[in-house]
């Protein structure tokens, strides 16, 4: 006896010559209105986007990739989905971004430049329409698939060398020197800098540097350099610990990063140290933490929102204009002065 099969049906996949139907636009147009949104009207890309959703039609983006046609992701690698920088950056790409109909493919790599790679030759095996890393510091395997890559790479939140394509962030070599000349202007002789898994971000190393080199240039005077484990709040008081039995008369301390710097306030009231009368401390990143501490943490400001937008703005653009050329932009850094320095 035959058996019969109750299990429901597949659903039907909606084809795009029915989208075209409802919005009454051709085939033509409803193909440019979703896979590259700037190239037609908002009124008819509004008409195809409303019967596209009413209709539930999901374009197959592997069959056009296995075409050789761009998909509409954007290839983001980040080193951290944890560290509220890349965040707030990934936060306005993908408001800019999903508006014009891409999606960012996001990757993170915890500072391993071998796993970056990995990530790399991943993303760029889906034609993305862009792909986005972070520094400019890679594997040679790295940048050799990013430079075979046929579209727009950008290099972000670093500025300190060349890009391969297009680059956009900031000196962190700057945005440490910065911080030692706030401190030697401010008459400390004897400072130091506590940076977070210095051996692995080199971002942070390069802001450890120019603070170095800043002090030394402008007080004659070498600065303490630290490695902390983390950037956690307790590896913040701990750093605290180990730069006073290292450096004992030390009057000031700059940080990779507000969680720090904030972590080290709570081991200076545990020690009876006084914020800034005999300690000064000034963070990185100016994170909310950064404005409700008490006292209220001097702190510089990397341009988190601003690197995501012009991010964005420019993947937009070169897709548009094919024959428009790659940047090198240098959004820079800003001191946020408050209580603690």
């Amino acid at each position: 006896m035959p058996q019969t099969d109750n299990s429901p049906a597949a659903p039907r996949r909606v084809r795009m010559e029915e989208v075209a139907k409802v919005a009454g636009v051709s085939l033509a147009t409803v193909s440019r209105a979703l896979k590259s949104p700037d190239t037609v009207s908002e009124k008819l890309r509004t008409r195809v986007q409303e019967a596209a959703a009413r209709l539930g039609y999901a374009p197959n983006r592997i069959a056009g990739s296995l075409a050789g046609a761009r998909t509409p992701l954007v290839g983001v690698i980040v080193p951290s989905l944890t560290n509220s920088f890349f965040a707030a950056t990934l936060e306005r790409m993908t408001e800019l971004l999903e508006d014009k109909g891409y999606q960012l493919m996001i990757g993170q790599h915890a500072y391993d430049a071998e796993r970056e790679e990995r990530i790399v030759a991943a993303f760029s095996s889906w034609n993305p329409s862009a792909l986005v890393v972070t520094g400019r510091d890679h594997t040679r395997g790295t940048v050799g698939i990013l430079s075979a890559t046929p579209c727009p790479v950008i290099e972000m939140w670093d500025h300190d060398a060349r890009p391969l394509d297009t680059g956009i962030g900031f000196s962190n070599r700057e945005a440490g020197r910065l911080a030692g000349r706030h401190f030697a202007e401010q008459g400390f002789r004897s400072v130091a800098y506590v940076g977070a898994i210095l051996d692995k971000d080199g971002r942070a190393r390069s802001r450890a540097e120019g603070f170095r080199e800043e002090v030394r240039r402008l007080t004659g005077r070498d600065a303490l350099v630290v490695n902390a484990g983390s950037r956690d709040l307790g590896e913040g008081g701990a750093a605290l610990k180990q730069v006073m039995t290292q450096q004992p008369g030390t009057r000031a301390i700059a940080f990779s990063g507000d969680m720090l710097a904030v972590g080290a306030m709570f081991e200076a009231a545990r020690m009876g140290l006084r914020i800034p009368d005999d300690l000064a401390l000034l963070g990185y990143g100016d994170l909310d933490i950064a404005v409700h501490s008490n006292p209220p943490l001097s702190t510089i400001r990397p341009p988190h929102d601003e690197i995501g937008a012009a991010v964005a703005r420019h993947i937009l653009h070169r897709l548009k204009d094919p024959a428009a050329v790659p940047e090198n932009i240098d959004l820079g850094v800003r001191l946020i002065r408050r209580q603690t320095a």
